[in-house]
């Protein structure tokens, strides 16, 4: 960044021993879902350092440069950028598995049972994890799963068949449905099992998966959704939260809404899991903008990777999530933006500046990642993860078939911004609450406007910052000082969110965060954070998932806490001693807290921003 190249250099080395003394947390744990520490940790993170050097230096362009340099604007995953990957993609698993596939040695051929096909998509979900710097979602597993159930059905129903048994059919039938009930069970323990055991990119890391489900009403489907639950109900082998897959449960009103509704049986099973295991999440396919995209098929149904992101819209082909993903995005700090303008209309003027740079940057971006060929991402592009990637020949480049994909401007301190402008944020006064949402709509208007100009799918995200809520506030401390309530923390509030440290009613909260899903076309979530030991309030649960639908939530999550003893398997809330074996000892004890949408179970591998946020949260509370 700095125009002295022995300076740049001397930079890099600092960040050099920063990583082998293993002394800045902040460094080592940008993202908590790898193990800086480890040996493959610690080289991807030298390998991460090493690419950001060489990006900011020969790709991004001189605007871009100094943007960054300003700390106005922040691309994420600079350190991937080199290598042309995209962000995220929405697996159609189910083609997949009826098609087979390659995972670089030897032909996967379709499975013949519901244990095999669990098995193959954990295999899937780590082979793809390797092609990308984000996530990997499954949008329908419900329905990509259930033909496998049915085939184990028959597969157990023939073997009956052969036996003298004096049986009649339907006493077979009865008896191989309830032997594929524990098929099911066992192969979804597996994948649970699986997915938080198995590591890719060279072994630095759980791969970063989510699933959708809910409304599949088929028996297979049912039987497939209602074992997922209790499996993960039942935990890891002693008894563990698994923190992966990110599980989201799709509601929609005629399929598990209401009581009479033929999966309501499994929405109450949904809060139960909710209440013990933090997941499901909770998606709502009636929300206006997700119903818009929805004609009744598994394939328009709106699904979420589990950290927000959103891909519905296309330009370019159907408007669905599946085979498609984000390629990159890049936040605009608005912290920064208010605390340097004199005026609003200065504010709008350098928002308006700096959402053209990102823009264009962006663009960039892509451009590079086009420019790549088939053959550097053999699983995602010629296996057909991606939507049309099958048709590609391994030397064509992509630039076809990434128009599929998004392009993303987020945000980050909204809440920070509007207290610079204003005095308050939106959560505190209405006036800032209008103002806010007129800048959200400013953003989302100039992507909408910059999607007609390029022919591209620009949308707007609420940014999931984990490493950046703590990069720009202390950036900007720097040169403001500690500013009472906008610069005195460690973190910036993510997105379009009413501060944690602000005492609000649960529903104030739902209602006021509710507007800005629309705007964030491209991803968003709303949280709230419950006190105490929730199962034994599911009614609340219900009464709060019920709220986000009647608020227009798009996406949306409940916290609470959840701990583990290591000593005796306890599960449930610890204070200081367990309750069961009245151990003191807080290295004895896994705490379960949510970050930017994915839960982890040791805090240690947290950034110092997150670790001050995860303290500064307030309780909502279920009956406020």
């Amino acid at each position: 960044m700095n125009s002295d190249p022995f300076e740049q250099y001397e930079q890099l080395a600092l960040s050099f021993e920063d990583i082998v003394t293993t002394k800045k947390q902040d460094l080592i744990q940008e993202n908590a879902n790898m193990d800086g520490r480890s040996p493959c940790g610690m080289m991807n993170k030298f390998a991460s350092e090493a690419s950001k050097f060489y990006t900011k230096t020969e790709l991004l362009s001189d605007e871009a440069k100094q943007a960054m340099k300003d700390n106005f604007i922040y691309p994420h995953d600079l350190d991937y950028y080199a290598t042309g990957t995209t962000t995220c993609a929405q697996i159609p698993l189910g083609k997949l598995l009826q098609t087979g596939f390659h995972t670089g040695h030897g032909f996967m051929r379709t499975p013949s049972d519901i244990t095999s096909a669990m098995a193959l998509a954990t295999i899937v979900f780590q082979s793809n994890q390797n092609m990308q710097h984000g996530g990997q979602s499954v949008p329908a597993v419900d329905f990509d799963l259930a033909p496998f159930v049915k085939r184990t059905y028959l597969k157990i129903l023939k073997r009956l068949n052969s036996y003298p048994l004096q049986w009649t059919n339907e006493e077979k039938s009865k008896q191989a449905w309830a032997e594929t009930e524990r098929a099911t069970y066992q192969a979804c323990e597996a994948f649970i099992h699986n997915l938080n055991s198995m590591h890719s990119r060279g072994g630095g890391q759980t791969p970063f998966t989510s699933i959708n489900y809910g409304t599949d009403t088929s028996k297979e489907g049912r039987l497939l959704i209602k074992n997922l639950l209790l499996a993960t109900q039942a935990g890891l082998g002693k008894g563990e939260t698994p923190i992966f897959p990110i599980q989201v449960f799709k509601m929609k009103k005629g399929v598990n809404y209401f009581a009479d509704d033929p999966n309501y049986d499994l929405y109450q099973l949904a809060l139960e899991t909710t209440a013990k295991r933090l997941f499901p999440n909770f998606s709502f396919i009636d929300s206006p903008f997700n119903l818009a995209h929805y004609n009744g098929t598994p394939e328009s149904e709106v699904s979420y990777m589990g950290c927000r992101t959103r891909v519905m819209s296309n330009r370019h082909g159907e408007e669905n999530s599946v085979g498609r993903g984000n390629l990159s995005f890049t936040s605009v700090n608005l912290v920064k933006l208010a605390l340097t303008s004199s005026s609003i209309a200065e504010f709008y003027h350098l928002l308006n500046e700096y959402s053209e740079i990102i823009i264009r940057q962006l663009y960039d971006r892509y451009l590079f990642q086009a420019k790549k060929q088939a053959r550097d991402f053999t699983f995602l592009y010629s296996q057909g993860v991606w939507l049309g990637g099958e048709q590609l020949k391994p030397d064509d480049t992509l630039e076809v078939i990434l128009k599929q994909g998004t392009l993303s401007l987020g945000f980050i301190g909204l809440a920070e911004c509007l207290k610079a402008l204003t005095g308050n944020h939106h959560g505190e006064d209405e006036e800032s609450w209008k103002l806010g949402y007129e800048i959200i709509q400013f953003l989302r208007n100039k992507m909408d406007d910059a999607a007609e100009r390029y022919d591209i799918n620009y949308s707007l995200i609420a940014t999931p910052a984990e490493g950046l809520s703590g990069k720009f506030v202390k950036q900007d401390q720097l040169l403001f000082g500690e500013i009472k309530d906008i610069t005195d923390r460690a973190y910036y509030t993510n997105s379009f969110h009413i501060p944690v440290h602000y005492s609000i009613r649960a529903i104030d909260k739902i209602r006021l965060e509710g507007p800005f899903h629309e705007l964030c076309n491209a991803g968003h979530i709303s949280y709230i954070e419950l006190d105490g030991d929730v199962r034994r309030n599911v009614t609340a649960l219900d009464r709060l998932v019920k709220a986000m639908a009647e608020h227009h939530i798009g996406y949306g999550s409940i916290n609470h806490p959840v701990d583990h003893c290591k000593v005796c398997g306890y599960n449930g809330l610890i204070d200081e001693e367990c309750p069961s074996c009245k151990s003191t000892d807080e290295g004895d004890f896994h705490r379960i807290r949510r970050i930017t949408g994915y839960l982890v179970g040791d805090m240690s591998k947290w950034n110092s921003a997150k670790m001050e946020e995860e303290r500064d949260r307030v309780k909502h509370g279920a009956n406020k």
